[in-house]
């Protein structure tokens, strides 16, 4: 499953590279794509995953590079 989410007060290209990397690692995400320039996160993550779990993840992953980012669901 893909989705595509947008990301508010994303504010620098080198932690959304950080978010990207560290949110690629989780076993069940297949790829993560943090774009800068659009503030978006795409992320594909297996078929039986829990999204709404991997996101609550992936939002203390950002918060621990830029406290103010957030994912908009």
């Amino acid at each position: 499953m893909r989705k595509t989410f947008e990301l508010e007060n994303l504010e620098c290209a080198n932690c959304a590279a950080k978010m990207e990397r560290d949110i690629s690692a989780f076993p069940e995400v297949k790829k993560c794509t943090i774009t800068f320039m659009t503030s978006r996160m795409s992320i594909t993550v297996e078929d039986s995953a829990d999204l709404d779990d991997v996101l609550d993840r992936a939002q203390k992953i950002m918060k621990g590079y830029e406290k103010d980012c957030t994912i908009v669901r």
